[in-house]
Protein backbone atom coordinates (compact mmCIF):
# COMPACT_ATOMS: atom_id res chain seq x y z
CA UNK A 1 0.00 0.00 0.00
CA UNK A 2 3.07 2.40 1.03
CA UNK A 3 4.38 1.78 -2.07
CA UNK A 4 1.32 2.66 -4.25
CA UNK A 5 0.93 5.88 -2.48
CA UNK A 6 4.60 6.81 -3.04
CA UNK A 7 4.08 6.21 -6.96
CA UNK A 8 0.55 8.00 -6.80
CA UNK A 9 2.67 10.77 -5.13
CA UNK A 10 5.58 11.36 -7.55
CA UNK A 11 3.35 11.33 -10.65
CA UNK A 12 1.72 14.14 -8.90
CA UNK A 13 5.00 15.84 -9.48
CA UNK A 14 6.49 14.19 -12.56
CA UNK A 15 4.14 12.90 -15.00
CA UNK A 16 6.82 10.41 -16.58
CA UNK A 17 7.97 8.45 -13.95
CA UNK A 18 9.83 6.88 -16.51
CA UNK A 19 12.44 9.54 -17.49
CA UNK A 20 12.81 10.53 -14.23
CA UNK A 21 14.10 6.66 -13.66
CA UNK A 22 16.29 7.08 -16.22
CA UNK A 23 17.53 10.39 -15.58
CA UNK A 24 18.35 9.39 -11.89
CA UNK A 25 19.84 5.78 -13.49
CA UNK A 26 21.95 8.10 -15.69
CA UNK A 27 23.47 10.55 -12.79
CA UNK A 28 24.23 7.40 -10.36
CA UNK A 29 25.98 5.82 -13.24
CA UNK A 30 28.37 8.61 -13.92
CA UNK A 31 29.37 9.02 -10.18
CA UNK A 32 26.35 10.99 -8.80
CA UNK A 33 25.19 7.70 -6.43
CA UNK A 34 26.71 9.22 -3.20
CA UNK A 35 24.45 12.88 -3.93
CA UNK A 36 21.20 10.45 -5.21
CA UNK A 37 21.08 8.43 -1.85
CA UNK A 38 21.71 11.51 0.50
CA UNK A 39 19.09 13.19 -1.62
CA UNK A 40 16.45 10.04 -1.10
CA UNK A 41 14.88 10.80 -4.06
CA UNK A 42 15.45 7.72 -5.15
CA UNK A 43 12.92 5.99 -2.70
CA UNK A 44 10.34 7.82 -4.58
CA UNK A 45 10.42 5.83 -7.54
CA UNK A 46 8.99 2.10 -6.45
CA UNK A 47 11.20 -0.53 -7.63
CA UNK A 48 14.28 1.25 -8.33
CA UNK A 49 17.84 -0.41 -8.12
CA UNK A 50 20.67 2.54 -8.23
CA UNK A 51 23.83 1.19 -10.59
CA UNK A 52 26.84 -0.07 -8.78
CA UNK A 53 28.95 1.98 -6.81
CA UNK A 54 32.05 3.49 -8.49
CA UNK A 55 33.74 6.30 -8.14
CA UNK A 56 31.63 8.45 -6.07
CA UNK A 57 32.54 12.66 -6.41
CA UNK A 58 31.77 13.12 -3.02
CA UNK A 59 30.55 16.30 -3.12
CA UNK A 60 27.77 16.70 -0.83
CA UNK A 61 28.17 19.41 2.27
CA UNK A 62 30.93 18.67 4.48
CA UNK A 63 32.86 15.72 2.43
CA UNK A 64 36.33 15.96 1.79
CA UNK A 65 37.93 16.95 -1.69
CA UNK A 66 41.53 14.63 -2.05
CA UNK A 67 42.09 15.95 -5.67
CA UNK A 68 42.73 19.38 -6.47
CA UNK A 69 40.89 18.66 -9.93
CA UNK A 70 37.58 17.89 -8.55
CA UNK A 71 35.66 21.00 -10.77
CA UNK A 72 37.07 19.26 -13.52
CA UNK A 73 36.30 15.88 -12.71
CA UNK A 74 32.74 17.15 -11.57
CA UNK A 75 31.96 19.15 -14.68
CA UNK A 76 33.15 16.03 -17.16
CA UNK A 77 31.06 13.38 -15.37
CA UNK A 78 28.02 16.39 -15.71
CA UNK A 79 28.76 16.98 -19.37
CA UNK A 80 28.55 12.63 -19.96
CA UNK A 81 25.55 12.80 -18.25
CA UNK A 82 23.45 15.54 -20.27
CA UNK A 83 24.50 14.11 -23.06
CA UNK A 84 23.17 10.66 -22.72
CA UNK A 85 20.03 12.63 -21.43
CA UNK A 86 19.63 14.83 -24.68
CA UNK A 87 18.57 18.08 -25.94
CA UNK A 88 16.85 19.48 -22.34
CA UNK A 89 20.18 19.04 -20.23
CA UNK A 90 22.97 19.56 -23.19
CA UNK A 91 20.88 23.11 -22.98
CA UNK A 92 21.39 23.35 -19.34
CA UNK A 93 24.97 22.56 -19.68
CA UNK A 94 25.35 25.65 -22.07
CA UNK A 95 23.71 28.07 -20.04
CA UNK A 96 25.86 26.85 -17.16
CA UNK A 97 29.05 27.77 -19.45
CA UNK A 98 28.39 31.37 -18.81
CA UNK A 99 27.82 30.98 -14.93
CA UNK A 100 31.53 32.26 -14.31
CA UNK A 101 30.14 33.43 -11.26
CA UNK A 102 28.94 30.20 -9.69
CA UNK A 103 31.31 27.94 -11.19
CA UNK A 104 35.14 27.57 -11.08
CA UNK A 105 37.04 27.68 -14.31
CA UNK A 106 37.84 23.78 -15.09
CA UNK A 107 33.85 23.18 -14.39
CA UNK A 108 33.14 25.69 -16.95
CA UNK A 109 35.25 24.61 -19.47
CA UNK A 110 33.85 20.99 -19.53
CA UNK A 111 30.59 22.55 -20.06
CA UNK A 112 31.21 24.35 -22.82
CA UNK A 113 32.49 21.80 -24.82
CA UNK A 114 28.38 21.05 -25.04
CA UNK A 115 28.07 23.89 -27.43
CA UNK A 116 28.73 21.71 -30.16
CA UNK A 117 27.93 18.51 -28.88
CA UNK A 118 24.39 18.34 -30.37
CA UNK A 119 23.56 15.82 -32.75
CA UNK A 120 21.54 15.65 -35.74
CA UNK A 121 18.59 14.31 -36.84
CA UNK A 122 17.33 12.05 -40.16
CA UNK A 123 16.04 14.47 -42.91
CA UNK A 124 12.82 11.96 -42.99
CA UNK A 125 11.84 13.22 -39.65
CA UNK A 126 12.48 16.74 -40.25
CA UNK A 127 10.71 16.80 -43.56
CA UNK A 128 7.62 15.23 -41.68
CA UNK A 129 8.06 17.99 -39.41
CA UNK A 130 8.02 20.68 -42.44
CA UNK A 131 4.85 18.85 -43.95
CA UNK A 132 2.93 18.03 -40.53
CA UNK A 133 3.21 22.36 -40.04
CA UNK A 134 2.69 23.71 -42.87
CA UNK A 135 0.36 21.39 -44.49
CA UNK A 136 1.07 20.16 -47.28
CA UNK A 137 3.87 18.40 -49.22
CA UNK A 138 7.17 20.34 -49.53
CA UNK A 139 6.75 20.18 -53.38
CA UNK A 140 4.18 22.86 -52.92
CA UNK A 141 5.83 25.36 -51.51
CA UNK A 142 9.71 24.59 -52.19
CA UNK A 143 11.19 23.96 -55.19
CA UNK A 144 13.87 22.05 -53.46
CA UNK A 145 14.95 21.18 -49.79
CA UNK A 146 18.96 20.59 -49.21
CA UNK A 147 18.35 17.44 -46.81
CA UNK A 148 21.84 17.82 -44.79
CA UNK A 149 21.68 20.54 -41.96
CA UNK A 150 23.21 23.63 -42.07
CA UNK A 151 23.20 23.81 -38.88
CA UNK A 152 21.67 21.52 -35.19
CA UNK A 153 20.70 22.85 -32.12
CA UNK A 154 19.93 21.63 -28.88
CA UNK A 155 16.43 22.92 -30.08
CA UNK A 156 16.05 23.33 -33.74
CA UNK A 157 17.55 21.86 -37.02
CA UNK A 158 18.26 24.28 -40.14
CA UNK A 159 18.02 22.92 -43.66
CA UNK A 160 18.53 25.25 -46.89
CA UNK A 161 15.74 25.61 -49.30
CA UNK A 162 14.89 27.61 -52.56
CA UNK A 163 10.88 28.93 -52.49
CA UNK A 164 8.96 28.14 -55.82
CA UNK A 165 9.37 31.79 -56.50
CA UNK A 166 13.28 31.18 -56.18
CA UNK A 167 13.83 32.83 -53.03
CA UNK A 168 16.52 31.50 -51.36
CA UNK A 169 15.83 30.45 -47.64
CA UNK A 170 16.34 28.76 -44.52
CA UNK A 171 13.89 26.33 -42.85
CA UNK A 172 14.79 26.19 -39.18
CA UNK A 173 12.20 23.18 -37.30
CA UNK A 174 11.67 22.16 -33.98
CA UNK A 175 13.28 19.01 -32.54
CA UNK A 176 10.42 16.31 -33.12
CA UNK A 177 8.80 16.20 -29.16
CA UNK A 178 11.09 18.50 -27.97
CA UNK A 179 8.54 20.78 -26.38
CA UNK A 180 7.20 17.70 -24.40
CA UNK A 181 10.41 16.31 -23.51
CA UNK A 182 11.74 20.03 -22.36
CA UNK A 183 8.12 20.14 -19.77
CA UNK A 184 8.95 16.75 -18.14
CA UNK A 185 12.54 17.55 -18.23
CA UNK A 186 11.76 20.87 -16.49
CA UNK A 187 10.07 19.12 -13.85
CA UNK A 188 12.34 16.80 -12.98
CA UNK A 189 15.34 19.51 -13.04
CA UNK A 190 13.42 21.38 -10.59
CA UNK A 191 12.58 18.46 -8.24
CA UNK A 192 16.25 17.37 -8.32
CA UNK A 193 17.60 20.72 -7.94
CA UNK A 194 14.92 21.32 -4.68
CA UNK A 195 15.77 17.79 -3.27
CA UNK A 196 20.26 18.54 -3.74
CA UNK A 197 19.82 21.94 -2.08
CA UNK A 198 18.47 20.30 1.10
CA UNK A 199 21.11 17.37 0.71
CA UNK A 200 23.85 20.11 0.55
CA UNK A 201 24.18 23.67 1.94
CA UNK A 202 26.91 24.14 -0.74
CA UNK A 203 24.33 24.00 -3.72
CA UNK A 204 21.74 25.73 -1.94
CA UNK A 205 23.82 29.07 -1.69
CA UNK A 206 24.57 28.39 -5.16
CA UNK A 207 20.46 29.24 -5.81
CA UNK A 208 20.27 26.24 -7.95
CA UNK A 209 16.84 26.08 -7.87
CA UNK A 210 16.32 29.85 -9.08
CA UNK A 211 18.29 29.03 -11.68
CA UNK A 212 16.32 26.42 -12.85
CA UNK A 213 13.12 28.32 -12.87
CA UNK A 214 14.98 30.58 -14.78
CA UNK A 215 16.26 28.44 -17.26
CA UNK A 216 12.98 26.68 -17.97
CA UNK A 217 10.90 29.97 -18.26
CA UNK A 218 13.35 31.01 -21.19
CA UNK A 219 13.67 27.57 -22.77
CA UNK A 220 9.96 27.39 -23.38
CA UNK A 221 9.88 31.07 -24.85
CA UNK A 222 12.91 29.15 -27.41
CA UNK A 223 10.39 26.45 -28.16
CA UNK A 224 8.25 28.93 -29.22
CA UNK A 225 9.41 30.15 -32.89
CA UNK A 226 6.65 32.57 -33.75
CA UNK A 227 8.38 34.58 -30.60
CA UNK A 228 11.95 34.35 -33.14
CA UNK A 229 9.74 35.78 -35.76
CA UNK A 230 8.64 38.65 -33.21
CA UNK A 231 12.20 39.16 -32.32
CA UNK A 232 13.71 39.87 -35.78
CA UNK A 233 11.17 42.18 -36.75
CA UNK A 234 11.04 44.31 -33.36
CA UNK A 235 15.27 44.32 -34.32
CA UNK A 236 15.19 45.67 -37.33
CA UNK A 237 12.28 47.87 -36.50
CA UNK A 238 14.77 49.48 -33.66
CA UNK A 239 17.92 49.31 -35.98
CA UNK A 240 16.37 51.33 -38.54
CA UNK A 241 15.99 54.39 -36.42
CA UNK A 242 19.48 53.58 -34.65
CA UNK A 243 22.08 52.24 -37.53
CA UNK A 244 21.81 55.00 -40.21
CA UNK A 245 25.01 53.62 -42.14
CA UNK A 246 23.40 50.72 -42.42
CA UNK A 247 26.10 48.52 -41.05
CA UNK A 248 23.71 45.63 -40.04
CA UNK A 249 21.27 43.34 -41.89
CA UNK A 250 18.43 41.37 -40.94
CA UNK A 251 16.96 38.48 -42.91
CA UNK A 252 13.53 38.75 -43.71
CA UNK A 253 11.18 36.74 -42.48
CA UNK A 254 8.17 35.03 -44.44
CA UNK A 255 5.61 35.24 -41.93
CA UNK A 256 2.82 33.16 -43.74
CA UNK A 257 5.31 30.11 -43.55
CA UNK A 258 6.06 30.90 -39.56
CA UNK A 259 4.71 28.77 -36.93
CA UNK A 260 4.98 27.89 -33.46
CA UNK A 261 7.59 24.80 -34.68
CA UNK A 262 8.94 26.30 -38.02
CA UNK A 263 10.48 29.53 -39.35
CA UNK A 264 11.30 30.38 -43.19
CA UNK A 265 13.50 33.24 -43.40
CA UNK A 266 15.30 34.49 -46.17
CA UNK A 267 19.02 33.08 -46.79
CA UNK A 268 21.87 34.83 -46.32
CA UNK A 269 24.79 34.24 -48.43
CA UNK A 270 27.92 35.39 -46.73
CA UNK A 271 30.58 34.26 -45.03
CA UNK A 272 30.54 33.31 -41.19
CA UNK A 273 33.09 35.31 -38.75
CA UNK A 274 33.83 31.50 -37.58
CA UNK A 275 35.71 30.88 -41.02
CA UNK A 276 39.39 31.88 -41.75
CA UNK A 277 38.15 33.21 -44.92
CA UNK A 278 36.82 36.06 -42.59
CA UNK A 279 40.05 37.32 -41.49
CA UNK A 280 41.18 38.58 -45.26
CA UNK A 281 38.63 40.97 -44.91
CA UNK A 282 39.39 42.61 -41.21
CA UNK A 283 39.86 46.18 -42.32
CA UNK A 284 36.92 46.63 -43.81
CA UNK A 285 35.30 44.38 -40.68
CA UNK A 286 36.78 47.08 -38.05
CA UNK A 287 35.55 50.35 -38.73
CA UNK A 288 32.18 48.21 -38.71
CA UNK A 289 32.55 46.30 -35.78
CA UNK A 290 33.61 49.39 -34.07
CA UNK A 291 30.74 51.07 -35.12
CA UNK A 292 28.46 48.09 -34.22
CA UNK A 293 29.35 47.86 -30.63
CA UNK A 294 28.11 51.54 -30.59
CA UNK A 295 25.20 50.45 -32.26
CA UNK A 296 24.61 47.85 -29.69
CA UNK A 297 24.55 49.77 -26.68
CA UNK A 298 22.15 52.65 -28.57
CA UNK A 299 20.28 49.51 -28.84
CA UNK A 300 20.24 48.37 -25.19
CA UNK A 301 19.86 51.53 -23.51
CA UNK A 302 17.50 53.13 -26.09
CA UNK A 303 14.72 50.32 -25.97
CA UNK A 304 16.42 47.88 -23.28
CA UNK A 305 15.30 44.65 -26.44
CA UNK A 306 18.89 43.43 -27.52
CA UNK A 307 19.82 40.55 -29.37
CA UNK A 308 21.72 38.49 -26.60
CA UNK A 309 23.61 36.08 -28.68
CA UNK A 310 25.92 37.60 -30.83
CA UNK A 311 28.71 35.78 -31.11
CA UNK A 312 31.16 35.44 -34.01
CA UNK A 313 28.48 32.38 -35.25
CA UNK A 314 25.71 34.81 -35.64
CA UNK A 315 28.25 37.34 -37.71
CA UNK A 316 28.24 36.89 -41.68
CA UNK A 317 29.94 39.26 -43.74
CA UNK A 318 27.78 39.92 -47.08
CA UNK A 319 28.75 40.05 -50.40
CA UNK A 320 28.08 44.45 -49.89
CA UNK A 321 30.36 44.54 -46.89
CA UNK A 322 27.51 44.63 -44.90
CA UNK A 323 27.09 42.37 -41.55
CA UNK A 324 24.59 39.89 -41.54
CA UNK A 325 23.20 38.55 -38.19
CA UNK A 326 20.87 35.18 -37.70
CA UNK A 327 19.44 33.38 -35.10
CA UNK A 328 17.10 35.70 -32.79
CA UNK A 329 15.79 33.18 -29.86
CA UNK A 330 17.91 34.65 -27.27
CA UNK A 331 17.12 38.32 -26.78
CA UNK A 332 17.18 40.13 -23.58
CA UNK A 333 14.99 42.76 -22.83
CA UNK A 334 15.81 45.58 -19.84
CA UNK A 335 13.32 48.58 -18.23
CA UNK A 336 13.41 51.95 -17.69
CA UNK A 337 14.76 51.70 -14.50
CA UNK A 338 17.21 48.73 -15.38
CA UNK A 339 18.49 50.97 -18.29
CA UNK A 340 18.76 53.70 -16.21
CA UNK A 341 21.02 51.70 -13.75
CA UNK A 342 23.25 50.53 -16.73
CA UNK A 343 23.72 53.55 -17.90
CA UNK A 344 24.79 54.74 -14.26
CA UNK A 345 26.92 51.75 -13.66
CA UNK A 346 28.57 52.16 -17.34
CA UNK A 347 29.20 55.91 -16.94
CA UNK A 348 30.85 55.02 -13.12
CA UNK A 349 32.85 52.49 -14.73
CA UNK A 350 34.46 54.63 -17.52
CA UNK A 351 34.97 57.87 -14.97
CA UNK A 352 36.44 55.99 -12.13
CA UNK A 353 33.80 56.46 -10.05
CA UNK A 354 33.87 53.23 -8.19
CA UNK A 355 31.56 54.00 -4.75
CA UNK A 356 28.72 54.51 -7.35
CA UNK A 357 29.32 51.21 -9.50
CA UNK A 358 28.76 50.12 -5.73
CA UNK A 359 25.13 51.42 -4.65
CA UNK A 360 24.48 51.02 -8.39
CA UNK A 361 24.48 47.36 -7.88
CA UNK A 362 23.10 47.49 -4.81
CA UNK A 363 20.18 48.95 -6.66
CA UNK A 364 19.22 45.98 -8.29
CA UNK A 365 21.12 43.51 -6.65
CA UNK A 366 19.58 40.59 -4.33
CA UNK A 367 21.14 40.22 -1.04
CA UNK A 368 20.42 39.58 2.46
CA UNK A 369 22.14 41.90 4.74
CA UNK A 370 23.70 45.57 3.61
CA UNK A 371 27.48 44.16 2.99
CA UNK A 372 29.95 46.83 4.64
CA UNK A 373 30.24 49.36 1.77
CA UNK A 374 33.44 50.85 2.28
CA UNK A 375 35.14 46.96 1.87
CA UNK A 376 32.75 46.54 -1.25
CA UNK A 377 33.89 49.63 -2.30
CA UNK A 378 37.67 48.69 -2.61
CA UNK A 379 37.20 45.22 -3.61
CA UNK A 380 35.34 46.14 -6.81
CA UNK A 381 38.00 49.09 -7.48
CA UNK A 382 41.00 46.55 -7.18
CA UNK A 383 39.35 43.88 -9.42
CA UNK A 384 38.62 46.70 -12.13
CA UNK A 385 41.35 49.05 -12.03
CA UNK A 386 44.18 46.58 -13.73
CA UNK A 387 41.90 46.67 -16.92
CA UNK A 388 40.91 50.34 -17.54
CA UNK A 389 42.42 52.18 -20.51
CA UNK A 390 43.82 48.80 -21.82
CA UNK A 391 42.43 48.23 -25.51
CA UNK A 392 40.69 44.89 -26.63
CA UNK A 393 44.26 43.24 -27.57
CA UNK A 394 45.94 43.89 -24.17
CA UNK A 395 42.64 42.87 -21.69
CA UNK A 396 39.74 40.15 -21.45
CA UNK A 397 36.65 42.28 -21.39
CA UNK A 398 34.61 38.86 -20.24
CA UNK A 399 37.20 38.58 -17.35
CA UNK A 400 36.00 42.16 -16.13
CA UNK A 401 32.16 41.50 -15.55
CA UNK A 402 33.27 37.96 -14.39
CA UNK A 403 35.75 39.34 -11.89
CA UNK A 404 33.06 41.88 -10.72
CA UNK A 405 29.98 38.89 -10.45
CA UNK A 406 32.69 37.19 -8.21
CA UNK A 407 33.62 40.04 -6.07
CA UNK A 408 30.18 40.69 -5.22
CA UNK A 409 29.40 36.91 -5.00
CA UNK A 410 31.75 37.33 -2.21
CA UNK A 411 30.11 39.76 -0.34
CA UNK A 412 26.88 37.34 -1.32
CA UNK A 413 25.05 39.96 -3.63
CA UNK A 414 23.79 38.19 -6.45
CA UNK A 415 22.26 39.71 -9.92
CA UNK A 416 19.43 39.25 -11.35
CA UNK A 417 19.30 36.87 -14.68
CA UNK A 418 19.13 39.72 -17.21
CA UNK A 419 22.00 41.22 -15.97
CA UNK A 420 24.11 38.34 -16.97
CA UNK A 421 22.17 38.18 -20.13
CA UNK A 422 23.64 41.87 -20.83
CA UNK A 423 27.18 41.15 -19.38
CA UNK A 424 27.13 37.91 -21.66
CA UNK A 425 26.40 40.11 -24.91
CA UNK A 426 29.25 42.78 -24.54
CA UNK A 427 30.65 40.12 -23.74
CA UNK A 428 30.20 38.30 -26.67
CA UNK A 429 30.83 41.56 -29.07
CA UNK A 430 34.20 41.89 -27.19
CA UNK A 431 35.00 37.88 -28.48
CA UNK A 432 33.99 39.15 -32.08
CA UNK A 433 36.95 41.27 -31.75
CA UNK A 434 39.51 39.27 -30.96
CA UNK A 435 38.88 36.42 -32.90
CA UNK A 436 39.41 38.67 -35.90
CA UNK A 437 42.42 40.02 -34.09
CA UNK A 438 41.17 43.47 -34.00
CA UNK A 439 41.96 46.76 -31.30
CA UNK A 440 39.67 49.15 -30.48
CA UNK A 441 39.22 50.47 -27.03
CA UNK A 442 36.09 48.98 -25.62
CA UNK A 443 35.79 52.11 -22.56
CA UNK A 444 36.24 54.61 -25.31
CA UNK A 445 33.28 53.36 -27.63
CA UNK A 446 31.28 53.18 -24.56
CA UNK A 447 32.24 56.56 -23.21
CA UNK A 448 31.49 58.30 -26.24
CA UNK A 449 27.90 56.64 -26.42
CA UNK A 450 27.06 56.67 -22.95
CA UNK A 451 27.36 60.64 -22.22
CA UNK A 452 24.55 61.94 -24.53
CA UNK A 453 22.34 59.41 -22.32
CA UNK A 454 23.55 60.62 -19.05
CA UNK A 455 22.41 64.17 -20.23
CA UNK A 456 19.27 62.97 -21.34
CA UNK A 457 18.25 60.72 -18.31
CA UNK A 458 18.51 64.42 -16.81
CA UNK A 459 16.83 66.36 -19.70
CA UNK A 460 13.99 69.12 -18.71
CA UNK A 461 11.91 66.42 -20.98
CA UNK A 462 12.46 63.68 -19.07
CA UNK A 463 12.21 64.81 -15.66
CA UNK A 464 9.29 66.10 -16.59
CA UNK A 465 7.68 62.62 -18.15
CA UNK A 466 8.83 60.87 -14.64
CA UNK A 467 7.04 63.88 -12.78
CA UNK A 468 4.10 63.14 -14.86
CA UNK A 469 4.05 59.57 -14.06
CA UNK A 470 4.99 60.14 -10.56
CA UNK A 471 1.86 62.35 -10.00
CA UNK A 472 -0.30 59.79 -11.45
CA UNK A 473 1.08 57.32 -9.52
CA UNK A 474 0.16 59.57 -6.86
CA UNK A 475 -3.70 60.16 -7.28
CA UNK A 476 -4.07 56.35 -7.71
CA UNK A 477 -2.90 55.68 -4.40
CA UNK A 478 -5.35 58.80 -3.00
CA UNK A 479 -7.87 57.32 -4.60
CA UNK A 480 -7.03 53.46 -3.52
CA UNK A 481 -5.86 54.23 0.12
CA UNK A 482 -8.92 55.22 1.72
CA UNK A 483 -10.66 51.66 0.11
CA UNK A 484 -8.39 50.18 1.56
CA UNK A 485 -7.99 51.56 5.30
CA UNK A 486 -11.86 51.68 5.35
CA UNK A 487 -11.85 47.64 4.03
CA UNK A 488 -9.21 46.89 7.01
CA UNK A 489 -11.09 48.58 9.63
CA UNK A 490 -13.75 46.26 8.50
CA UNK A 491 -11.85 43.41 9.11
CA UNK A 492 -10.50 44.95 12.33
CA UNK A 493 -13.70 45.64 13.64
CA UNK A 494 -14.82 42.11 12.51
CA UNK A 495 -12.32 40.13 14.74
CA UNK A 496 -12.43 42.57 17.49
CA UNK A 497 -8.77 42.99 17.16
CA UNK A 498 -7.30 45.41 19.54
CA UNK A 499 -4.14 47.77 18.94
CA UNK A 500 -1.78 48.37 21.52
CA UNK A 501 0.88 51.03 21.63
CA UNK A 502 4.14 50.19 23.61
CA UNK A 503 6.61 52.59 23.75
CA UNK A 504 9.48 51.68 25.62
CA UNK A 505 13.05 53.49 26.54
CA UNK A 506 11.66 56.99 26.32
CA UNK A 507 8.78 56.80 28.98
CA UNK A 508 10.53 59.12 31.33
CA UNK A 509 11.70 62.38 28.91
CA UNK A 510 8.15 61.83 27.45
CA UNK A 511 6.52 61.92 31.20
CA UNK A 512 8.84 65.25 31.60
CA UNK A 513 7.98 66.63 28.36
CA UNK A 514 4.28 66.13 28.99
CA UNK A 515 4.20 67.77 32.61
CA UNK A 516 6.43 70.57 31.26
CA UNK A 517 3.71 71.14 28.79
CA UNK A 518 1.10 71.47 31.23
CA UNK A 519 3.35 73.22 33.80
CA UNK A 520 3.44 76.18 31.07
CA UNK A 521 -0.59 75.81 30.54
CA UNK A 522 -0.69 76.59 34.46
CA UNK A 523 1.51 79.37 34.40
CA UNK A 524 -0.22 80.78 31.27
CA UNK A 525 -3.54 80.50 32.99
CA UNK A 526 -1.86 82.03 36.31
CA UNK A 527 -0.49 84.86 34.56
CA UNK A 528 -3.92 85.45 33.06
CA UNK A 529 -5.75 85.59 36.58
CA UNK A 530 -2.79 87.69 37.96
CA UNK A 531 -2.87 90.23 35.17
CA UNK A 532 -6.33 90.04 35.77
CA UNK A 533 -6.34 91.12 39.73
CA UNK A 534 -4.04 93.81 38.46
CA UNK A 535 -6.23 95.57 36.01
CA UNK A 536 -9.02 95.38 38.91
CA UNK A 537 -6.39 98.28 41.03
CA UNK A 538 -7.04 100.75 38.24
CA UNK A 539 -10.88 101.34 38.86
CA UNK A 540 -11.15 104.85 40.35
CA UNK A 541 -11.77 104.69 44.17
CA UNK A 542 -11.53 108.33 46.30
CA UNK A 543 -8.92 107.72 49.10
CA UNK A 544 -9.08 111.02 50.32
CA UNK A 545 -11.69 110.21 53.14
CA UNK A 546 -9.63 107.59 54.05
CA UNK A 547 -6.32 108.06 54.25
CA UNK A 548 -3.57 106.83 52.44
CA UNK A 549 -2.70 104.74 55.36
CA UNK A 550 -5.76 102.17 55.13
CA UNK A 551 -5.24 102.50 50.97
CA UNK A 552 -3.72 98.49 51.16
CA UNK A 553 -6.98 97.56 52.80
CA UNK A 554 -9.19 98.88 50.31
CA UNK A 555 -8.07 96.46 47.29
CA UNK A 556 -10.94 94.36 45.51
CA UNK A 557 -12.04 91.16 46.43
CA UNK A 558 -11.96 90.19 43.66
CA UNK A 559 -8.39 91.18 42.76
CA UNK A 560 -7.46 88.66 45.78
CA UNK A 561 -9.25 85.73 44.91
CA UNK A 562 -7.51 85.80 41.47
CA UNK A 563 -4.30 86.23 42.91
CA UNK A 564 -4.47 83.28 45.24
CA UNK A 565 -6.12 81.37 42.29
CA UNK A 566 -3.12 82.32 40.26
CA UNK A 567 -0.57 81.73 43.13
CA UNK A 568 -2.34 77.86 43.49
CA UNK A 569 -1.87 77.42 39.97
CA UNK A 570 1.60 77.89 39.74
CA UNK A 571 2.06 75.51 42.77
CA UNK A 572 0.16 72.98 41.15
CA UNK A 573 2.44 73.42 37.74
CA UNK A 574 5.52 73.54 39.24
CA UNK A 575 5.03 69.92 41.54
CA UNK A 576 3.94 68.66 38.58
CA UNK A 577 7.53 69.28 36.93
CA UNK A 578 9.40 67.17 39.89
CA UNK A 579 7.29 63.93 39.54
CA UNK A 580 9.51 61.30 38.05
Amino acid sequence: MDIIKTGIGITKTIKNVGRLREIITIFAKNGFQELILKTGIHTKIPGLVLPEKSNSLGISSGDDIDHSNWPQVLGSRLRISFEELGPTFIKLGQLLSSREDMFPPLFIEEMKKLLHQVKGIPFEEGKKVIEDSLGCPLGQIFKSVDPVAIGTASIGIVYKAELLNGDKVVVKIRRPNIEKIAKTDSAILQLLAEKIENASADVKQLGLSKLIREFSFNLQNELDFNMECLNAERLRANLSLLDTDKIFYLPKMYKEYCKENILVMEYLDGILFTSNEVKQFAPIIETNLAKSLGIFIDCLLQDGFFHADLHQGNFLLLKNHQIGIIDFGLVGSLGKKGRTTLISILYSLVSFNFENITYEFLEVAEYETIPDIDVLTQDIKRCVDPFLGLTIKQMDFPKIFTAIIRTLSKHKIYLPNEWFIVFRALAALDGVGRSLNLDYDIFSIINSNIQGKVQKIFSQEEMVEDAIWGLKDLFTLTRILPRHFKWFLKEFAKRNYALEVRVKGPEKELNRLANAVIFVGHCFIAGTLLYGGISLLHVPYDYSSTGASTASSKIPTLSLIFWTLALLLFLRGLSLTRRK
